[in-house]
């Protein structure tokens, strides 16, 4: 059953029902968040029996998601497609990694391994949008609409074809022509079930469009933080399986740094709220990862907000990058972004478009079967970049997020650069 107890606007600290769909806080305009009645988990199910780590996707955390997938009247609305329970690659022999004898891991949201789940449409973007789907189905709602870079409109295209509902997807012109024909063939061969709109520019024109367009005919609003919660709670699963037990460890524990390519940040306001629940149920103390968000020095409003001191950012122009999921200009929800980076004693580091290209290339030459995208690749880059001014200390255990496969951004520039 779900043990969800009202939703909470993320700055104001008000309540509300979480029985009527909503989006932003009506009192200041910011996000709202799921908040769970963990007392009540706990003691209705105590030693871990909301676990169900046998399970190879995201539902495995049972009665800590808004929908419990063990419950029968939960499961009717769930639509499970395999998404999360990615791998945690080890990556040893990486230089960084050798050279400041630290523990390099990649938590691998694209290709799919045996033995795991996988994310079916290869990003991390379907575990918010699995939770979306489902709770859409819940409360009865039938047409959705998504402004995106790409991904993230892919992903609930797909999960809105596999739950019966409608969906509306507007995205830039030069999305990567992987996700861009995706949704296009679908758009052309179902269109009682999915539409496609293209913009000029980026995300922030395209959430124009379903201003104008889909808002005053009944669409619900399904961008980044405007569903109540949601993609919070299917990002937050990330998070957990960072916190997973490994190696044979019973233990539950979190690494020491997170590196995150970061738009919108809901991954980053996922992960935190998961690590704040799992304190909650006396499984970790109070430590956190340093949050490292990683951006394009093209659209770099987190960086630069963090670099100022600021508490909230300024919507900055969007350009071309080769980390388009990066290409966000501003958010609704970066606020919250920058208390956890600074909670955490983390850092907001922007990555030069050349840097990110030659990072491309070595680790496409390294690990040519992983097809890290372009957005871990700046990851990569940012870590180079903490490691060598001494931000990370021998013996830690870092995670760097690769949140998609590169088959998703094959177009010209990329093309060229994996030869």
């Amino acid at each position: 059953m779900s043990y969800i107890s009202h939703l909470r606007g993320t700055k104001s600290g008000l309540h509300y029902s979480a029985d009527v769909p909503m989006n932003l806080d009506p009192a200041d305009g910011k996000p709202v968040e799921m908040v769970l009645d963990l007392d009540r988990l706990k003691r209705e199910l105590p030693d871990l029996a909301w676990y169900h780590p046998q399970r190879r996707d995201l539902w495995r955390f049972g009665a800590l998601m808004p929908l419990d997938i063990a419950h029968p009247a939960d499961a009717a609305h769930i639509v499970a497609l395999g998404e999360g329970c990615t791998p945690l690659r080890e990556y040893a022999e990486h230089p960084l990694a050798v050279r400041h004898r630290f523990r390099l891991q990649v938590k691998d949201e694209g290709k799919a391994e045996p033995g795991y789940g996988a994310n079916p449409t290869q990003s991390f973007k379907d575990r918010g949008m699995a939770v979306t789907a489902a709770m859409a189905r819940r409360h009865g709602l039938k047409k959705l609409v998504v402004p995106t870079q790409g991904n993230a409109g892919d992903s609930l295209m797909e999960y809105a074809m596999a739950g019966g509902l409608q969906v509306a997807v507007i995205m830039p012109e030069d999305t990567p022509m992987p996700i861009l024909g995706r949704v296009a063939a679908y758009a052309r061969l179902k269109p009682d079930q999915v539409s496609l709109d293209l913009v000029q520019g980026s995300i922030r024109e395209a959430g124009a469009l379903m201003r104008e367009k889909y808002l005053p005919h009944g669409w619900f609003n399904c961008a980044t933080f405007q569903e109540p919660g949601w993609r919070i709670e299917g990002k937050k699963t990330l998070g957990l399986e960072l916190a997973e037990p490994i190696d044979g460890n019973r233990h539950w524990q979190l690494p020491d740094v997170v590196v995150y390519p970061t738009g919108g940040g809901t991954g980053v306001l996922g992960m935190w709220k998961a690590w704040n629940e799992l304190e909650a149920l006396g499984l970790i103390d109070a430590r956190r990862p340093r949050m490292i968000c990683v951006q394009s020095s093209i659209t770099p409003p987190i960086v630069n907000a963090w670099r100022e001191g600021a508490a909230d950012t300024t919507p900055v122009a969007g350009g071309e990058t080769l980390c388009t999921g990066l290409n966000v200009p501003g958010g609704v929800g970066h606020f919250k972004v920058l208390d956890i980076i600074r909670a955490s004693h983390g850092e907001a580091i922007a990555i030069d478009e050349a840097v990110t290209a030659t990072t491309i290339q070595s680790l496409w030459r390294d690990r040519p079967h992983w097809w890290l995208s372009p957005e871990a690749a700046a990851c990569f880059a940012a870590l180079e970049n903490l490691a060598d001014r001494g931000g990370v200390k021998p013996g830690e255990r870092v995670v760097v997020v690769n949140t998609g496969s590169m088959e998703k951004y094959l177009n010209g520039a990329t093309r060229g650069l994996l030869g």
